[in-house]
């Protein structure tokens, strides 16, 4: 709440350098911001009486954007890449899926390698769990097994993240 909106009878005031003014009405808080030509915005309704501050709130706000801005900057995104698999994949098949998951693993992407089975394959997951452990094996220079391969449903899963 700023200025006018304020409706407490007795308020806390903190001057623009972070004073203490000490408790006084909302009206008079109100003509002592307008002296100074500063907004009244209350900090911590909460408190017992309310505490106020006297602060030009279109430059506070302005600050506050521009450092969610800045932190937008810094944040990294890590997006999830998916490999499938099949489990009678071929050698060279697999290579081909390596290359491209090193690739993703040195972008920093974390990646998820998925074997989907189809009709009786199902009943071959031993050997699919066995492409899995391979796969990983083979891309271990540059990333490490986050989540170990589980079946859900139809699919075997596993999740790889890039070393640091």
């Amino acid at each position: 709440m700023i200025n006018q909106q304020i409706r407490d009878k007795e308020v806390r005031l903190i001057a623009a350098d972070g004073t203490q003014l000490g408790i006084m009405s909302a009206k008079d808080a109100q003509h002592l911001a307008d002296e100074k030509r500063l907004d009244l915005v209350k900090i911590s309704p909460g408190a017992k009486p309310p505490v106020c501050k006297l602060m030009d709130y279109s430059k506070y706000k302005f600050d506050m954007q521009k450092k969610e801005k800045e932190a937008r900057k810094k944040q990294k995104t890590i997006t999830i890449k998916e490999i499938r698999l099949s489990p009678n994949i071929d050698t060279h098949d697999v290579q081909v899926k390596v290359k491209n998951a090193l690739k993703f693993l040195k972008d920093g992407n974390k990646l998820k390698v998925s074997i989907r089975f189809r009709g009786r394959e199902l009943g071959r997951a031993d050997m699919a769990l066995g492409i899995m452990h391979d796969f990983a094996e083979q891309v271990s220079e540059y990333g490490t097994i986050d989540k170990q391969p589980k079946v859900e449903a139809r699919t075997m899963s596993m999740f790889i993240v890039p070393k640091a």
